[in-house]
C-alpha cells in the first residue's frame, strides 16, 4: 500500500507539473540542454510514456531542458518514421532520448540514417525496447554496437531488485539498490568492448544476472550513449529511483556534471 501511495503521489506532481506548464505558457530563457525525445511502437504505453520522461527530468534537475517530442502513434513494429529519413533530424539537439520499439525494420540504409547523427557525435539515451530495435536487417549489428549490447529478449514480468555494480560513476554515485514493483528484465546475449555496465538484476525465468544500466561509447568520437532496459511499465517509470536515474542519465550524457546538476 505504501509503494502503491508513493507511486500515485509521484504520478500526481507530474500531472501537475505538465498541467502547469500547458496552463501557464511563458516565455523561456535560453535552454541548457536542447533534448530531442523519439517514441513510438509496439507494445507499450508511449501515449503516457511521452509525458512521463519530460517531467520527470525535469523535476530532478536544476538546468532547463527544451524538449522536442515526436511520436509516430502506431502500434506497428516495421513502420518507418518520416523524420528518420532526413539526414538532418538530430541536428541542433543536445541529445536524443530513444524509447520507441520498432523491432521489425530492415532497412539497411534507413538504420544507417539514424545512426549516422550518434557516429557525428550526438549524444543518445536508449530506453527499454530502443534495445530491441532494429533487428531484423543487415544493420542489425550496427545498432547493437551503438547499443553496446545485444538482447535477444525477455523473460517473465516481475519485481526485480536493481543492484549496482558501479557505485563510483558518475552516474550512480550517491544512489542505492532499489526494487522495481513490477519489471521485464531483458536477456543480454553480447556486450561490446566500448559499455560499461552500472547496474543488474536477476531473472526468474534462469536465475542468472543480467546487466540492466550501462554506459557506451559509440563509435570513433567516442560520443555518449546512456542505456537501461528498465522501463517496460509506468509504475516503475514513476519511481522516485527511476525518475532520478534517467536524469542522471541524460546530464551524463548530455556532458553536464551530474551532482551539481541535480535538484537534491
Amino acid at each position: 500500500m505504501t509503494r502503491l501511495l508513493k507511486t500515485v503521489s509521484h504520478f500526481a506532481m507530474i500531472c501537475m507539473i505538465v498541467s502547469s506548464v500547458s496552463a501557464k505558457p511563458k516565455a523561456s530563457p535560453k535552454p541548457d540542454i536542447k533534448a530531442l525525445l523519439i517514441t513510438g511502437g509496439c507494445c507499450h504505453d508511449y501515449d503516457q510514456q511521452r509525458e512521463l520522461i519530460p517531467a520527470m527530468v525535469d523535476m530532478n534537475t536544476k538546468l532547463k531542458v527544451s524538449w522536442t517530442i515526436l511520436h509516430q502513434r502506431t502500434k506497428k513494429g516495421d513502420v518507418l518514421l518520416d523524420f528518420y529519413k532526413n539526414p538532418d533530424w538530430a541536428k541542433g539537439y543536445d541529445v536524443v532520448v530513444h524509447n520507441e520499439c520498432f523491432a521489425n525494420v530492415s532497412d539497411a540504409d534507413y538504420v544507417d540514417g539514424i545512426l549516422q547523427p550518434h557516429l557525428d557525435g550526438v549524444p543518445a539515451v536508449l530506453v527499454h525496447c530502443s534495445m530491441h530495435c532494429y533487428r531484423t536487417g543487415p544493420s542489425k549489428e550496427k545498432w547493437w554496437a551503438f547499443c553496446g549490447v545485444h538482447s535477444p529478449g525477455h523473460g517473465p514480468k516481475h519485481p526485480f531488485e536493481v543492484q549496482i555494480t558501479n557505485p563510483d560513476h558518475e552516474i550512480m554515485k550517491g544512489m542505492s539498490n532499489w526494487t522495481t514493483p513490477q519489471g521485464e528484465l531483458y536477456f543480454i546475449k553480447k556486450t561490446y568492448p566500448t559499455m560499461t555496465p552500472l547496474a543488474e538484476s536477476k531473472s526468474d525465468k534462469t536465475g542468472k544476472m543480467e546487466t540492466n544500466i550501462w554506459v557506451n561509447e559509440y563509435g570513433p568520437k567516442k560520443t555518449r550513449v546512456f542505456a537501461t532496459t528498465i522501463g517496460h511499465h509506468n509504475e516503475t517509470m514513476m519511481q522516485a529511483q527511476y525518475m532520478e536515474l534517467m536524469t542522471r542519465g541524460l546530464l551524463w550524457a548530455a556532458g553536464k556534471p551530474v551532482a551539481e546538476n541535480l535538484t537534491k
